[in-house]
């Protein structure tokens, strides 16, 4: 259920650049998600065919572009993709880690008409 909150931004974002540039209709939206976040595609495109109803933004393409994980350790500094949610660091076998890049979720771009 917490796509929903997350669904509703990336439409209120949408619609504000689109306003901006004067344009007819979304027509995709290019979204990143980290391999750490939780959100699940099917379930953001479910609340985006129910909230964009009505808008420009109304049969709007989501498209999806994963990002891997990347951790740090914080003992060696170690950059290291994590295997199978493994947080061992690789080098060193430490446990602590800084995620640098894998949590996020952005609106990348949007193509209008």
């Amino acid at each position: 259920m917490h796509e929903l909150p997350v669904t509703q931004s990336i439409l209120k974002i949408a619609l504000h650049h689109a306003e901006k540039a004067s344009a007819k209709k979304v027509l995709a939206l290019n979204i990143v998600m980290g391999e750490l976040s939780s959100m699940v595609d099917d379930s953001i495109q479910f609340y985006w065919d129910i909230i964009a109803k009505d808008t420009i933004a109304e049969n709007a393409v989501l498209r999806f572009r994963r990002v891997p994980a990347e951790l740090q350790c914080l003992s060696c500094a170690e950059t290291y993709h994590p295997l199978d949610s493994e947080l061992i660091c690789p080098k060193c076998g430490n446990i602590g880690a800084r995620i640098i890049a894998g949590d996020e979720i952005l609106l990348e771009s949007i193509d209008v008409e």
